[in-house]
Formats: structure tokens, C-alpha cells, sequence
């Protein structure tokens, strides 16, 4: 009777988990490895179906420009996520005060994440424009500058400016989990801190920062991995420009499927951006856990 119970709970636990099984496969598994399968072929994806092998890995091993892009992505990417967290983890701590009007104040510190990301790049391209931006009329009107300034069309300003609009898009959902991980924190440890005599920093320095560290390790490798692929608002607003200055991976691997429609190389520059992404998820979670350790 125990043999038969025990068959008949094995097999409810795979009826039960065959769908979730089927579907995680067609999402997740089949897309990945049909993009390998193309990154070793050279291919229109209708009639065309060469196999080349590694050509495609081998060429971007030597590519300069690719590895120059690799590089802004990089530096894009670590910025986005340090004003991130920096800015979010700020704001979830003020709000998370006894102040009068918090719930307010976190609805709208809360809007830029609501917003689309077509809406933030067309909004922001707007505002930035040389000719009829609110920014250059601003800058203007208290004598800050002389001259129109084209923000997004000069190699120095652009790159920083799409930074700027992408640390304001995406701050308010790392504000959001680190509120989250604020209410899990026992109140009596503060308490008992400041029973003890510890000031407000020393309290967000030795209780604040350990409680939220398993929180800052899946915020931190959330946001790695979408701003270092993130697309649209850099597209809508200088399309990868001036002079490539902005041009990350992501627009790379657009321009290659779709301008130049060489789909094996970009299917294969897509997997050195899943491995890249594999091996700094897992340096994040092996450096976060031996500090906590």
C-alpha cells in the first residue's frame, strides 16, 4: 500500500508540474537554443541555411568595434545600476520615515517607472531638443548659456544625458523592493540601537544594509541584466549616436539582424551577452553571499 501511495503521489507531482515544465520549455529553453542553433548559421531564416560553426564567435573575438561597444555597454550599464540603487535605496529610507504626506510622496516618486519606455525617450528627446526643449529655455533663462545646446547631437553630453533619462526611469522599482525589505526588518533592532546609543547612520549601516542584502543582491542582478540589454529609450532618443558614442550592444545586434539581416552574427552576439550576463550574476551572488557570511 505504501509502494502504490507512494507511485500515485509521484505521479500527481508530475502531472501537476508537466504544464509549468511545457511552458517554462517554450519560453525560456527552445527561444535560447534556436538562437545558438542560428549563431551557427549563415541565414535569411527563410530559404538560406548554411552551417558555419563558430565563424561568426571567432570574428567578434577579433572585432575591435565589438569590444569597443561591449566596453559602453559595460560603463553604460554600470552607471545606470549604481545611480539606481544609490538613488532608490536613498528615497525608500526618507520615505520610509515618519513624515507627513509619505504615501504621496512615494505615488510620485513612483510615476517614472509607470510611464512606458517609448514615452520616457520621446518625452526626454523632447525636452533635451536645441530648439524647442523646456531644458535649453530653462538653462537660458537664468543666463546659464548663451546658445542653444543640441544635448543628444554632442559626443561629450549625449552619452550622459541617456544615462540621466535611464537612472530616472528605472530608480522608483529598486525604491519599491527596498521599501518591501524595510517592513521585514524587525523595528525592535532599531530600538535596541538606539537604546544603545547607535545615530541614524550607524543604524542604516549595521541593520539597515545586512536586512536588505539578500534584496540588493536579486535588485542588483535584475538590473544588470536589463539595463545592460536595454534598447528603446537609447534608440528613441539618439539611435546609437553621435559618432556611436551611445551605441550599445543591444542596438548592435539590431543593426546586424535587421539593417545588414546577417541573423548569425546576431544571434551569436546575443549568446556572448547571455554568458556575460551568466558570469556576473553569478560573481554578484558568490561576492554578496561571503559578506554576509
Amino acid at each position: 500500500m505504501r509502494s502504490a501511495f507512494a507511485k500515485r503521489e509521484s505521479r500527481s507531482g508530475y502531472i501537476f508540474a508537466g504544464p509549468a515544465a511545457l511552458f517554462m520549455f517554450a519560453l525560456v529553453v527552445y527561444p535560447m537554443a534556436y538562437g545558438i542553433f542560428i549563431s551557427t548559421q549563415k541565414t535569411n531564416l527563410i530559404d538560406e541555411w548554411e552551417f558555419v560553426g563558430a565563424k561568426y564567435y571567432l570574428q567578434l573575438i577579433s572585432d575591435s568595434e565589438f569590444f569597443s561597444t561591449l566596453g559602453t555597454t559595460g560603463l553604460f550599464a554600470a552607471l545606470v545600476v549604481a545611480g539606481n540603487m544609490i538613488i532608490g535605496l536613498l528615497l525608500a529610507v526618507i520615505v520610509n520615515q515618519k513624515i507627513p504626506l509619505a504615501n504621496f510622496f512615494k505615488v510620485i516618486l513612483m510615476l517614472p517607472w509607470l510611464f512606458p519606455e517609448t514615452v520616457v525617450g520621446l518625452i526626454w528627446k523632447w525636452i533635451f531638443s536645441p530648439l524647442f526643449g523646456l531644458l535649453n529655455h530653462a538653462l537660458m533663462s537664468f543666463n546659464l548659456i548663451e546658445t542653444e545646446t543640441d544635448i543628444l547631437g554632442r559626443e561629450n553630453t549625449a552619452f550622459a544625458g541617456v544615462v540621466f533619462v535611464c537612472i530616472w526611469k528605472g530608480y522608483p522599482i529598486v525604491m519599491l523592493m527596498m521599501m518591501a525589505g524595510m517592513k521585514n526588518i524587525p523595528q525592535e533592532r532599531y530600538e535596541a540601537a538606539s537604546i544603545d546609543g547607535a545615530n541614524k547612520w550607524q543604524q542604516f549601516r549595521h541593520i539597515t544594509i545586512p536586512g536588505l542584502r539578500p534584496i540588493i543582491l536579486v535588485a542588483v542582478i535584475l538590473e544588470t541584466a536589463w539595463w545592460f540589454k536595454h534598447f528603446t529609450i537609447i534608440w528613441l532618443m539618439t539611435g546609437g549616436g553621435p559618432a556611436g558614442r551611445t551605441e550599445v550592444v543591444s542596438i548592435e545586434i539590431y543593426l546586424q539582424a535587421f539593417t545588414n539581416f546577417n541573423f548569425g552574427r546576431a544571434a551569436a552576439e546575443s549568446v556572448i551577452i547571455l554568458l556575460i550576463l551568466l558570469v556576473a550574476s553569478f560573481i554578484y551572488s558568490r561576492v554578496l553571499r561571503d559578506e554576509s557570511e
